[in-house]
């Protein structure tokens, strides 16, 4: 068996904090908690008690896996924050949320949501594409969802605003399990885009 290019010790996961109108999300939510748990991952996640965030969490602390919810003090104060988490941290900001969720994790995957989602999932994958980080990130297309995404994608490839060879910074995978394969053997494009990290 090829040995793991990014073994996966803890998983950052980007989730809506609703359910979604399709029990698939949620159902898909449950199923990766699970897988999380069977390959001995730890999760990062949002910290909230909500939506899907909610689901994975109970879904991984049902298996007996670990979850470290990082959490703004303002959604902590509308009772928002998962109090059954063996580790919640409660931070001061949204940039300090995920600048920690970004350090606690070796690797980002992210499920159906809204904007919040997508703008967690896109500044990870920046950092990538600037060479600031070398950790596999993912998107998880439950039921089609990213299908509109990734045409847009293909859109900003083909008028020359993101490079070719990017198209491969991001796995994607509409089941679980090729997901995470997928993600211990990532190779991401060794030039970055333009700067260096020490210049940043």
């Amino acid at each position: 068996m090829t040995p793991a290019v990014h073994p996966l010790r803890r998983v950052c996961v980007f989730c809506g904090s609703n359910r979604g109108g399709n029990p698939a999300y949620a159902a898909a939510a449950e199923a990766l908690g699970r897988d999380l748990v069977r390959r001995g991952i730890g999760l990062v996640y949002g910290g909230g008690n909500v939506g899907l965030m909610g689901v994975l969490a109970g879904s991984v602390l049902q298996a007996g896996g670990h979850v470290i919810g990082v959490i703004p003090e303002a959604l902590m104060a509308r009772e928002l924050g998962h109090r059954g988490i063996q580790d919640l941290r409660v931070v001061g900001t949204m940039h300090e949320r995920k600048a920690l969720m970004a350090e606690l994790a070796d690797g980002f995957i992210a499920l159906p949501g809204g904007i919040g989602t997508f703008e967690e999932f896109f500044e990870i994958l920046t950092w990538a594409q600037l060479g600031l980080h070398s950790k596999p990130c993912a998107l998880l297309n439950v039921a089609g969802f990213f299908d509109p995404l990734l045409r847009l994608f293909e859109h900003a490839i083909q008028e020359q605003f993101v490079p070719d060879k990017h198209r491969s910074l991001a796995v994607v995978r509409a089941e679980i399990r090729p997901l995470l394969d997928a993600m211990t053997q990532q190779h991401l494009p060794r030039e970055p885009k333009w700067i260096e990290p020490e210049n940043v």
